[in-house]
């Protein structure tokens, strides 16, 4: 699945293991892992980046800056706006590959609104809000968690960038394993989930979590929290080792037996202006009623 549907981001080019993007009009080069292609790099804008991370021997890395731009900028995708800055580790705040996946929730969701439903979205690892948001532009009731404090407040910034800070979203930092059992003893449940996790991280209290130690508990976790008729369960992941088959059969021995629905899966990706070819950049599987 390509996210092909940006005006204000590009992925010019990818050569020797770096993107070329275009970021509204700030000019970025990133490195890339799975770009071990040595293809030529004849277009100009190689040569005009306004900021290249260079990644470190002893882990991290930094931004070189070379051309003067706004340390904090925006773009936008549809009705949405994103604040943006150069993070350490190579991040700006946004993974624009993740739109194929806000499309599909807010098509969702609309679709249930229209017919007079109110639906509930928990959105766990929600980082700086572009899923939330897109669940609530579409008409949900979100509920936003994720470990780190200057994340949520990130994601609310968007968030009022937008234009949806009335919007009905809680916005919650806390441990997401530990919010989802006490979801289940307040009885709380959701009419879809969407869960983005991270192949490695901490807590607010220190807790470690470990992709394919937890990834199994967590989704089980979830099924008593899932309404009775619920829309999706929507897991993306960027760990190489789940492939999208791995993550559809995980979805499909645990929700299926009790909701029915169907599983789909595939790896996401962006299209290369350049070469016209798509990279992929992880993977997603969608459990949803038929």
């Amino acid at each position: 699945m390509r996210a092909a549907h940006w005006d204000d981001y590009e992925l010019i080019d990818a050569s020797c293991g770096e993107r070329l993007e275009r970021w509204g009009e700030v000019i970025l080069a990133r490195p890339d892992p799975q770009i071990f292609w040595d293809t030529p790099r004849e277009h100009p804008l190689w040569g005009q980046v306004h900021a290249r991370y260079f990644r470190s021997q002893t882990g991290g890395g930094k931004w070189q800056i070379y051309r003067e731009f706004p340390p904090v900028w925006k773009i936008g995708y549809r009705d949405l706006t994103f604040r943006l800055q150069c993070m350490g580790f190579k991040h700006t705040g946004v993974f624009p590959e993740q739109a194929v996946n806000w499309d599909f929730a807010m098509e969702k969701i609309g679709a249930a609104v229209r017919q007079g439903r109110e639906v509930r979205i928990l959105n766990l690892f929600g980082y700086t809000g572009a899923a939330t948001l897109a669940c609530a532009r579409a008409g949900a009731k979100v509920c936003h968690v994720d470990a780190s404090k200057g994340m949520v407040a990130w994601a609310k910034e968007n968030a009022a960038v937008s234009g949806l800070s009335d919007r009905p979203v809680r916005w919650l930092v806390d441990d997401c394993m530990k919010f989802v059992q006490r979801e289940q003893r307040r009885g709380n449940t959701y009419d879809g989930i969407i869960m983005d996790p991270p192949s490695y991280g901490r807590g607010p209290g220190g807790e470690v979590w470990k992709l394919e130690e937890q990834l199994y508990s967590l989704v089980d976790l979830c099924l008593p929290i899932l309404s009775e008729a619920p829309l999706f369960f929507l897991l993306n992941s960027y760990t190489t080792g789940l492939s999208p088959s791995v993550m559809a059969y995980l979805l499909g021995v645990l929700l299926r037996p009790r909701f029915g629905g169907q599983v789909s899966a595939d790896e996401i990706g962006l299209p290369v202006t350049v070469s016209g070819q798509a990279l992929p950049c992880g993977s997603t599987a969608i459990w949803q009623k038929e």
